[in-house]
């Protein structure tokens, strides 16, 4: 169960950069005409603004399940030590 919450924290942490990344790229486009067909083209959303809105959310989620999965990996290795000292 820890290398499937591993492996989703790490695909939200990168899906979440790269909206972030696109976001900026089509922020950058400089004709506003082409902005939004990008934005609607690419990004799925109406601005380019909300693109990287979503994408930090997504990327802080994934920040926050990594933290979550690093906590509970630590506590089954606490809990498996003292398993074993019992015995």
């Amino acid at each position: 169960m820890l290398i499937l919450g591993s492996i989703i924290a790490w695909l939200t942490l990168i899906f979440g950069a790269l909206r972030v990344g696109i976001g900026y790229y089509v922020a950058s486009i400089d004709d506003p005409a082409s902005r939004a067909a990008a934005a609607s083209r690419y990004l799925l959303s109406g601005s380019s603004g909300q693109a990287i809105d979503q994408g930090v959310k997504v990327f802080l989620f994934g920040l926050a399940l990594g933290i979550l999965v690093k906590i509970a990996s630590s506590l089954v290795k606490i809990a498996r030590s003292l398993a074993e000292r019992k015995k």
